[in-house]
């Protein structure tokens, strides 16, 4: 008889290409039997999942857990927490709020410390591409970093720079050279700041001024340019939280003349519009902005036609006082805490509101991801493969409290919204470490 760690029997098993009945065993942390039902073996558990559709975990490509230097942000450990309680089973962690920021080997090891005595899903991290470090990209690049992330704008953090044209084709080069991905922040510095300017100086500082100061068009022009020195360079470009269709289609036109370009948005363009920026202040500020319901609705017309290669959820928490904005909304930090809510987005928003397949989903979430950025074993249930699942009610339906959160700062613009689907237990390399609204991950 064969004996297994644990076996999870009678889930509807998603992936990207089907969606069927079946058992799933695990042992060491592997995927090493799938089938309608496996007779004659015995596992150290048995999880009954009938009635519930098994996920591969998600892969979210884009967070800012803030450490080391700001882990009073967020910090790895509730950051994972909270990605865990999400479904989300590996994160991509962006070389900036942390400080230092992770543009060399030291403060790419620094981090990695700090993950594996606090992280409960897997870690990978980006390596940041700034003025000061094209000689480093090299070396992070051996180091294990998933690509680098530029800044075509002011980042807004002081020891991350953003890149010149100068400094951006340079680095294209060098990425190109190592075979990696360059993903970018594209908008315009130059329309961005004279709107912002003009707008200021009139005394307009309403949520809709600010919008109005970052307007789709900026985030065009700067993808315009990247995709230029795309063609130019060879190199791999991914970019990042685009809000609008219309930058889509910029990009789309550039991967039908075979510029090796994706695109990514996030969850809270999808789910939320100005009007909830005027509603809930700074806990929905963001760069790029949210946009109009219109915008939303084309949004996902691109999701559905297979236009947008990645959801993420572009993680960015910072405390309370950051994000208290009174009658000027050009101040508070620009960033959305949604990092736990992105699966209860696409599911609420997309497969029940838009009828968008769960297959879609799951490649949109995990196994996109695990393709474009080389995660062997990941982003997929099959044979051989990590045991990183995802377990959800698509019959449950729940209203997003506050207490409900594992952020650090228990605050988002999607409390108080009603999601129809929950995650039931998050399984990372074979362990569950959560399940019925608990972290269950041993403590490290």
């Amino acid at each position: 008889m064969t004996t297994y760690d644990l076996i999870i029997k009678n889930g509807k098993i998603v992936t990207a290409e089907s969606i069927v009945q079946g058992d799933i065993a695990i042992k060491d942390g592997k995927i090493m039997e799938i089938g309608n039902s496996l007779q004659g073996s015995a596992a150290d558990r048995v999880i009954e999942a009938e009635g519930l559709h098994v996920l591969p975990g998600l892969i979210d490509t884009h967070v800012h857990f803030n450490e080391p230097g700001r882990t009073e942000w967020e910090g790895l450990e509730t950051g994972s927490r909270s990605l865990a309680a999400g479904g989300v089973t590996t994160f991509f962690d962006m070389p900036l709020n942390s400080t230092p920021p992770t543009i060399n080997k030291e403060n790419l090891d620094l981090k990695k410390v700090c993950a594996d005595e606090k992280a409960i899903v897997n870690p990978r991290y980006w390596g940041g591409l700034v003025p000061e470090n094209i000689e480093d990209l090299k070396e992070l690049h051996e180091n294990g970093v998933i690509g680098f992330k530029a800044f075509m704008s002011p980042s807004g953090i002081a020891d991350f720079n953003h890149v010149d044209d100068e400094t951006i084709f340079k680095g294209m080069k060098v990425i190109a050279s190592l075979g990696s991905r360059l993903a970018v922040h594209a908008e315009s510095t130059v329309i961005c700041d004279q709107l912002a300017e003009e707008k200021q100086k009139q005394g307009k500082t309403t949520a809709r001024d600010f919008v109005e100061s970052r307007p789709i068009i900026s985030e065009i022009e700067a993808v315009r340019r990247i995709i230029s020195y795309a063609e130019a360079t060879g190199c791999k470009v991914h970019v990042v939280h685009v809000s609008s269709r219309k930058v889509v289609e910029v990009i789309q036109a550039a991967k039908e003349r075979g510029v090796d370009i994706t695109v990514e948005t996030c969850a809270h363009y999808l789910a939320l519009t100005v009007k909830d920026l005027e509603e809930k202040g700074g806990l929905a500020k963001c760069c790029p902005p949210l946009r109009d319901e219109d915008e939303v609705d084309d949004l996902w017309a691109a999701v559905a036609n297979g236009e947008i290669n990645i959801i993420a959820s572009d993680h960015s928490p910072a405390p309370a006082s950051m994000k208290t904005i009174t009658d000027n909304y050009f101040e508070g930090w620009g960033g959305i805490s949604g990092a736990q809510s992105t699966l209860n987005v696409m599911l609420t928003e997309g497969y029940f509101k838009r009828n968008l397949p769960l297959e879609k989903i799951v490649a949109l979430t995990a196994t996109n991801p695990a393709k474009i950025f080389g995660l062997d074993g990941k982003g997929a249930i099959a044979k051989g493969y990590d045991a990183d699942l995802t377990l959800v009610n698509l019959e449950e339906s729940f209203e997003l409290k506050k207490e409900d959160l594992f952020y650090r700062h228990q605050h988002s613009p999607y409390v108080g919204m009603t999601f129809k689907g929950k995650v039931d237990s998050t399984i990372v390399n074979g362990e569950v470490v959560f399940e019925n609204g608990e972290i269950t991950a041993p403590q490290k």
